[in-house]
């Protein structure tokens, strides 16, 4: 298979490999190219014992198959010599599954400390000596990948496991901060949560349970979660019978017992609010400690009364937007009529009418310049306002944004950093619908003073939200899009009046040859693809994203947004072409769902015209709002329009998930159809026959030919609107 993994040149170290699922996954990555080291003591399961016998039989089963392994016999505590014996064999190591588990199960009452010693130097002690010495190697290469073995008992609890459950969920924390503290250095961590038959459960199961837990189905996604096109880190994957899954931990939104910072809080508040701070009802998943901290720290700033560097002035911004505001901001972040998902933010009579997603971090640079909120609210420093850059931008949408409203944005200062050469100034934001009174957007904008540091203040803060860099691997995807000569003058119209953008002089005073364009701008461009690319182009799905804004860019030059993407995260960077310095850097984007992309890659920059995209987008819409009828037709068709006999542009109906879009479909093509511009559109009205078409040579199909006489149902259903 062209798209097979595998794991050529990799070594990989498998503890516990003699039975079970070591030895599925140890046979699973000899079959795909792997070196692998081969460790098992040779125990019984309650650690008791040892024999060479079980490592010896994997490793003839891998070589007799025609791959490559070595035996290990070694205790997982003497876990460099695990190692060493991977670079003895094969001078190297990439890949560690900690796998090798012992049980020892007693109530708690009956346990001894034995007992609980024994379970935590294999399980826990163990994991940690095996991936301690495999460390520096992995840090050294740039690469790397950990897998840690936790159990539903770990997660759960389970009767007569105390020892083991404490190891397991053990496991779980070290690889959180193992992936934290390897991400720089592309050494991911992940742990699986295997449900599956060994010799530690074969006579605990009933046996026609057991018979279904194959290691063999927890095997592939083992094997995925290690392969270096993989970017999950820091995840709990739990698996069984061939389901597959992700774990996470959620937490309530709880409630605050306090009304100011002089209030005690006594048991009796705790009693009679612990429904409501029980109630997992909008209960939140959260990524890092960092969040969970700087929610901790915003309660407690709403309960300050004051500041000696903050004051806690609140600005409130009202605004007034209409339809014509809403596809004026498409237009400034570069929305064209050219890619169809476009039209819904371009059209106010489009069945899908909406708004640019990121049209509410405009409010930001518009409440900072048309206010004293920094001033008043900084009366310690000296600020000069042609020095103050948007360093970052944080957004967070918690309802759909209606495309004309009355909005109330309430500001605050968060926090103040001193970074020597200047000062970090964070500035939230909430805005909220004034005729329903509900919360719609939150932003978080960073901005940086030049020369305004030295005042002895802090260098961080627990406010910030923190960029992501990139994975240092091949973009999952990209889209590449010019920007107009005119673009800064058409996204200023959108309420962001800076000089700089605009005015060559004052552009000069603050260090800039000619005016540059307006970060936030490139940021909706970049929002723009993403959604493209992974959403449909849903701009519901766009739950929240964080940038850095690294250098200017030039009205005029190109910008492409690479994407990579994890689960219902996208990591994007975006890039101007022309000097190939990246713009937008530390850049992710959350999604209620995220979909696989279409192309792996788009240009939206062409000026080629084709009549036909409006046949286009017409499917598209259809699509939309038919995915049942649409998905009947099940086939993935490739259309390549022509003009004077050259290609001119290319089209995707992928019809299996009812994705209508520009570019060549990535993937099983099921039917090609080559095709004129203006014949296109003759046939969508019915005025050329297909047949007839096909016949003279004026279509041509090459695949499944049969298949697109499926299509004509999607055709037919436009007839009226084109």
């Amino acid at each position: 298979m062209a798209d097979e993994l595998r794991f050529d040149g990799r070594v990989v170290v498998v503890t516990g490999a003699g039975a079970g699922l070591g030895r599925a996954y140890a046979l699973l990555f000899g079959s795909r190219g792997a070196s692998v080291v081969v460790n098992d003591l040779g125990g019984g399961r309650h650690g008791d014992g040892s024999s060479t016998k079980v490592a010896d039989t994997v490793v003839d089963e891998i070589r007799r198959a025609g791959g490559k392994a070595v035996a290990n016999y070694d205790n997982v505590l003497d876990g460099d010599k695990i190692i060493q014996t991977a670079l003895d064999a094969f001078g190297r190591i990439d890949i560690v599954i900690n796998n090798a588990g012992i049980l020892r199960d007693k109530s708690f009452q009956k346990m001894t400390e034995t007992d609980w010693d024994l379970i935590h130097d294999v399980h826990l002690k163990g994991a940690m000596r095996v991936t301690k010495a495999a460390w520096p190697h992995l840090r050294k290469q740039g690469y790397g990948r950990i897998i840690m073995t936790s159990s539903n008992s770990g997660l759960y609890g389970n009767f007569g496991q105390p020892n083991y459950s404490a190891a397991k969920m053990g496991l779980v924390g070290l690889a959180s901060t193992l992936a934290l503290e390897g991400v720089k250095s592309n050494v991911l961590t992940n742990v699986i949560v295997p449900t599956a038959g060994s010799r530690l459960t074969e006579d605990i199961v009933p046996p026609d349970f057991f018979e279904q837990l194959k290691p063999e189905f927890i095997a592939p996604t083992v094997m995925w979660l290690c392969h270096e096109d993989c970017s999950e880190n820091g995840s709990i994957i739990e698996s069984a019978i061939g389901w597959t899954g992700k774990c996470r931990l959620y937490r309530s939104n709880g409630m605050m017992l306090r009304k100011n910072l002089n209030d005690m809080v006594t048991p009796e508040d705790v009693r009679n609010n612990w429904d409501a701070i029980t109630s997992m009802s909008g209960a939140k998943a959260y990524d890092s400690i960092q969040e969970v901290t700087g929610e901790i720290m915003t309660t407690l700033e709403n309960l300050k009364s004051a500041s000696s560097s903050v004051s806690n002035k609140e600005l409130v911004l009202h605004t007034n937007y209409t339809f014509r505001d809403s596809i004026l901001y498409a237009l400034g972040v570069g929305a064209t009529r050219r890619e169809p998902t476009d039209m819904q933010y371009l059209y106010e009579n489009h069945e899908n009418f909406s708004l640019v997603p990121t049209f509410y971090v405009t409010f930001g640079p518009i409440g900072c310049m048309t206010s004293s909120l920094l001033q008043d609210g900084l009366p310690d420093l000296q600020l000069d306002p042609t020095r103050i850059l948007h360093g970052e931008q944080y957004l967070e949408i918690h309802k759909p944004l209606p495309t004309e409203a009355k909005v109330e944005s309430r500001f605050t200062i968060q926090d103040v950093m001193d970074k020597g050469k200047g000062a970090v100034i964070l500035v939230k934001y909430e805005t909220f619908d004034v005729e329903t009174g509900e919360k719609l957007a939150t932003n978080q904008m960073s901005a940086f003073a030049v020369g305004a540091g030295g005042f002895g203040g802090p260098r961080n803060s627990p406010h910030v939200i923190p960029c992501i860099d990139a994975p240092k691997k091949k973009p999952c995807a990209s889209v590449t899009q010019k920007t107009n000569s005119d673009q800064a003058a058409l996204y200023r119209l959108s309420g962001d009046y800076n000089p700089l953008h605009m005015d060559d002089n004052m552009a000069i005073m603050s260090g800039y040859k000619e005016p540059i364009l307006h970060g936030l701008c490139s940021l909706g461009f970049s929002a723009r693809h993403v959604l493209q690319t992974f959403a449909n182009g849903n701009p519901n799905a766009l739950k929240a994203l964080k940038v850095r804004f690294a250098a200017p860019v030039k009205p005029g030059e190109t910008l492409r947004t690479d994407m990579w993407r994890n689960g219902n995260r996208i990591h994007f960077q975006t890039t101007v072409l022309e000097n190939n310095s990246n713009v937008i850097t530390g850049a992710y984007m959350d999604l209620h769902e995220a979909k696989s992309p279409a192309s792996m890659s788009r240009n939206l920059c062409s000026t080629q015209n084709c009549e036909s995209d409006g046949v286009f987008g017409q499917m598209a819409d259809y699509c939309k709002s038919h995915p049942e009828q649409v998905k009947k037709i099940n086939g993935v068709f490739h259309y390549i329009i022509t003009q004077n006999g050259k290609p001119v542009s290319e089209w995707t109906l992928d019809l299996k998930k009812g994705v209508v879009c520009r570019g060549k479909p990535e993937g099983k093509i099921d039917t090609t159809l080559t095709i004129d511009d203006k014949d296109m559109v003759q046939m969508a009205l019915g005025k050329i026959n297909p047949q007839l078409a096909f016949m003279k040579g004026k279509l041509k199909i090459k695949g499944n030919i049969m298949l697109t006489q499926k299509l004509k149902s999607l055709i037919d259903a436009n007839k009226p609107k084109l």
